[in-house]
């Protein structure tokens, strides 16, 4: 049995996109006949003990904190995670190292792989120093920038084969200088086993946020300023002139939930407007079926046109109609008028108009529906698509066998 060890950022319990597309990941590959084990770098910051199981996925916790001054610290962080992996290899002996982003992890797997000859996969899921301009704790083009950048480029050099998960991702780095036939996608995609079943509309649920009994826009995620949850607001007053018992639905929290709130509470809208906060991710469900609309008005950014987010895919497979600013990264998920609806980015006015527009054709949601989830199962099916994996590997491996005869010889 092939063994992959996944060499991670983070991982379950903590909770976020990157754990929950990794845990579909390893799900599908042990589904699929693979032995399949992750270890997490000095970024996991839950206490726990060294070897975990999670949800029936084994994770190996690398010891110790990285001191010292930025550039430094990050050096060591890798060379804490490249021993975890050379020790646990001397256990377990994986086939595949698969890192996935950041680049410290892709840096780490290729160091402790070339120490023991074990090829490397590299998965970029986006480019960090556009994901920290996002979340307004970088500046494109600073110092910080241009070297995270250079890591990542470093990463992308020194493994054996890189997977992305877009189109964005692989013509950036095409353009870097990679080679096309180097880098292979791995679209994001929905367990549909797990999350492919809408539940009913929860009631009482509605009763106690006070829903009313018309449409119901939602959003469910991290409250990022690229998000541009600030538009979405901004659009109700226009929504609520064409349909007045019309509701906005926020599921969530981050860095953007302070303002958002203070920015409601001012809107003449107000009253349509309603918080949850964070809740348990095995709540989330039960709050998908509230909403009709699932609305991502997300900004114009490096970001956004280059990485697809997994959200809209997850509304699809619970059957919500999708909605959706026109940037890069939707593109590649939504098909306009057929399984979702765009709209111009960081305009609130048209926002607001495409909302109105999806609630006057009430008659056509069943189709648009149907052939959203369809979309999903076609082409976003986790268990499907994990098979991708397995040509990278197979190749690889190949690879890697070829050489050795070679060197017999």
């Amino acid at each position: 049995m092939t063994r992959i060890l996944h060499v991670l950022d983070h991982s379950l319990p903590m909770h976020s996109g990157y754990t929950f597309r990794t845990r579909a990941i390893m799900r599908a590959q042990a589904a699929s006949g693979l032995d399949v084990r992750g270890l997490t770098g000095l970024r996991h910051t839950e206490a726990g003990p060294a070897i975990q199981t999670v949800d029936g996925l084994t994770f190996h916790r690398t010891p110790g904190t990285a001191h010292g001054p930025a550039g430094l610290r990050e050096w060591r962080e890798i060379d804490a995670l490249a021993d975890a992996i050379g020790a646990l290899a001397q256990e377990w002996r994986p086939d595949i190292l698969h890192a996935h982003s950041p680049a410290l992890g892709g840096l780490a797997a290729i160091r402790a792989g070339r120490r023991l000859g074990i090829p490397v996969v590299y998965e970029i899921r986006a480019f960090w120093e556009d994901a920290a301009v996002g979340n307004l704790q970088g500046r494109e083009g600073s110092l910080r920038y241009r070297l995270t950048r250079q890591l990542e480029t470093l990463a992308v050099g020194g493994a054996g084969a890189v997977v992305t998960i877009c189109r964005g991702l692989k013509d950036d780095l095409i353009a870097r200088g990679i080679a096309p036939g180097k880098i292979a996608i791995m679209p994001n995609g929905v367990d549909l086993t797990t999350f492919g079943d809408p539940k009913p509309r929860d009631a009482q649920l509605a009763r106690e946020l006070d829903m009313g009994d018309g449409p119901v826009i939602g959003f469910i995620g991290s409250f990022y300023d690229y998000e541009g949850l600030d538009d979405l607001i901004a659009a109700m007053p226009r929504l609520l002139a064409r349909h007045c018992d019309a509701r906005l639905l926020l599921v969530g929290g981050g860095p953007m939930d302070k303002a958002l709130r203070a920015q409601a509470e001012a809107s003449p809208a107000a009253h349509a407007i309603r918080f949850t906060g964070r809740v348990p991710h095995t709540e989330v469900e039960r709050y998908y079926a509230l909403a009709d609309i699932m609305a991502y008005p997300r900004k114009a950014s490096r970001l956004t046109e280059l990485v697809t987010p997994l959200k809209p895919l997850e509304a699809m497979a619970q059957m919500k109609l999708v909605a959706a600013s026109d940037v890069g990264g939707h593109r590649e998920l939504v098909t306009h008028g057929d399984t979702g609806t765009l709209f111009a980015p960081d305009d609130p006015a048209a926002c607001a108009d495409v909302l109105a527009d999806l609630v006057d054709r009430r008659g056509e949601w069943n189709a648009l529906r149907e052939r959203a989830r369809d979309h999903v199962r076609a082409a976003h099916d986790w268990h499907d698509n994990v098979q991708r994996y397995q040509v990278v590997y197979h190749r690889l491996l190949g690879t890697q066998r070829n050489g050795r005869m070679t060197d017999a010889a």
